[in-house]
């Protein structure tokens, strides 16, 4: 088995890591909330003006549900992932001024343009200053707490406890309220403007040179959450719906890679891609075709060209959704389509998965003597991991032994780096971006070769990365995610695979399993 050293890593490495980790963060706040954006979807697809089922009573939620409720809750996310309850609460408080400030500031634009007979702007809701509050408010509440941790006399722990985090909520809302309310409306209109240049010039589709390479390299829940879902739900909340909301999210240029690896791929790509691709349409796990585009990089052409091909239908017929299609799966998507927009949005979908296979077809078609020459040689291609694994089975008569203390195995191509451990496998977990959805695929995967092996005393669970902890003895990672896990949990056993679906890895780690209670570890 491969698993991963713990030896520092490149610049370029720690690059990409840092960018990941902060893509994270923003996707984080985003993500356990993503029930209530369904649910204020629902609110607008129903009783809105224009909805299937209007009613001006119910309709009155919509607008605090944005306005308040939303950034509230992911302030309240943001503050907790820095520091627990108290973190959340602090964040909280301070996104109401943030909210506040805002209010006011537009309203007092508003009266200006009124009397001078300009057109007013509506209010600009507060889920990017949540996003920024979030951190400000919960690193700094840690940070005083540490100035007097172990200083307080018994007895006035909670009075101080409670004391200080209130006033210092209020100090955050009154910063909230001037200085960070007056920036992040500035932004806000900035990028509006953007995206509205972006659309009358006809250029909107040109995001996907930016946001289908960024996706396959592990930061589409960044994107997708982090920026468009914050623009996506302005707009909606002004026009109605987004095409925001369906540049990153689109399944089609995703399931046209996997189909056209189903027809001419090869070896173990080729068995795997039907189910990748049944999973990715319909499960909206878009992660798992990310590792057939990094197999052979020359295919993002194909998922640009596809992503370009989605957003220009759209934009051309109107297509958009009321709210963020999460996860990104056609069923998903087809129950936030605006109601005018079904033609448009289906087509997109149709379209953009066309491209894609038709160009990764190509690809695969003109390179595919180089790769059975590859395959003869080695006898799978489908990743250099897994290439990896196989030679050192060749090699060793315990393709374990590096796992379990024993020396580096030679592989043909060089050394296999092992990591050495004697440390007993109880609690293995499946480590991904946002912990909720290829890792979860995994995890079950594994879950139910263990079961088929007798093993039940081992727990096998899902978690996000940002999430990990000592408790973890074995982590499995996607490889281009291992860097940042090693970094989270370096006592663990790290081992990357490059596909969670299906990896020769796990057979290896449920036979390392079973040799330890064989040996009575």
């Amino acid at each position: 088995m491969t698993t991963t050293s713990p030896a520092a890593t490149s610049g370029g490495s720690k690059a990409r890591v840092g960018v990941q980790r902060f893509g994270t963060y923003l996707s984080g706040m985003i993500m356990p909330n993503i029930p209530a954006l369904i649910a204020w979807g629902i609110f607008t697809a129903f009783f809105i003006d224009v909805g299937w089922t209007p009613n001006a009573d119910l309709a009155t939620i919509v607008g605090p549900f944005i306005h308040y409720l939303l950034p509230l809750i992911i302030a309240y996310t943001g503050g907790s992932i820095v520091y627990g309850i108290r973190g959340g609460v602090v964040a909280t408080i301070g996104t109401m001024g943030v909210i506040a400030g805002s209010d006011l500031l537009v309203a007092q634009y508003n009266a200006i343009a009124e009397a001078a007979g300009d057109p007013t702007i509506p209010q600009i809701h507060q889920f990017i200053g949540a996003m920024i509050m979030a951190p400000i408010a919960a690193y700094s509440m840690k940070w005083l707490d540490s100035l007097w941790e172990g200083k307080i006399k018994a007895g006035f722990e909670m009075l101080v406890n409670m004391f200080s985090a209130g006033i210092w909520g209020f100090a955050m809302a009154i910063l909230g309220f001037y200085p960070i309310a007056f920036v992040v409306n500035r932004i806000m209109e900035a990028l509006g403007a953007a995206v509205n240049w972006l659309v009358e010039t006809n250029l909107l589709p040109l995001t996907s040179i930016i946001i289908e390479p960024a996706k396959v390299f592990f930061l589409n829940n960044a994107i997708n959450h982090g920026v468009l879902t914050p623009l996506g739900i302005q707009q909606a909340a002004e026009e109605g719906s987004s095409i925001l909301f369906l540049l990153e999210a689109n399944p089609g240029p995703g399931v046209g890679l996997l189909l056209a690896f189903t027809f001419f791929g090869l070896g173990a790509a080729r068995a795997s891609a039907p189910g990748a691709a049944v999973i990715q349409f319909f499960g909206g796990i878009h992660e798992v075709y990310f590792p057939y585009a990094l197999m052979k990089p020359v295919l993002i052409l194909g998922l640009i060209a596809g992503g370009m091909t989605g957003v220009t239908t759209n934009m051309l017929l109107g297509g958009a959704l009321r709210a963020p299609a999460a996860p990104g799966s056609i069923i998903a998507v087809l129950a936030q389509v605006a109601n005018n927009s079904y033609v448009a949005v289906i087509l997109s979908v149709i379209l953009s998965a066309t491209v894609t296979f038709l160009i990764s077809m190509i690809i695969l078609r003109a390179s595919r003597k180089r790769d059975l020459a590859a395959m003869a040689a080695t006898d799978d291609a489908f990743s250099a991991a897994i290439t990896q694994t196989e030679a050192a089975k060749g090699k060793s008569s315990d393709a374990l032994g590096g796992l379990r203390g024993g020396a580096a195995t030679a592989a043909e191509g060089g050394i296999e780096p092992r990591t050495m451990t004697e440390r007993t496998i109880k609690n293995i977990v499946f480590a991904c971006d946002a912990g909720m959805g290829s890792s979860a695929m995994g995890a079950s995967v594994l879950r139910n070769k263990m079961k088929k092996a007798g093993i039940e005393d081992v727990t096998v669970v899902n978690k996000a990365i940002a999430n990990l902890d000592a408790s973890a003895d074995l982590v499995i990672t996607q490889n281009q995610l291992t860097d940042r896990a090693r970094q989270q949990t370096p006592s663990s056993v790290h081992v990357s695979v490059d596909n969670f679906m299906n990896s020769p890895k796990y057979d290896e780690v449920v036979e390392l399993v079973r040799d330890q209670h064989q040996d009575g570890v």
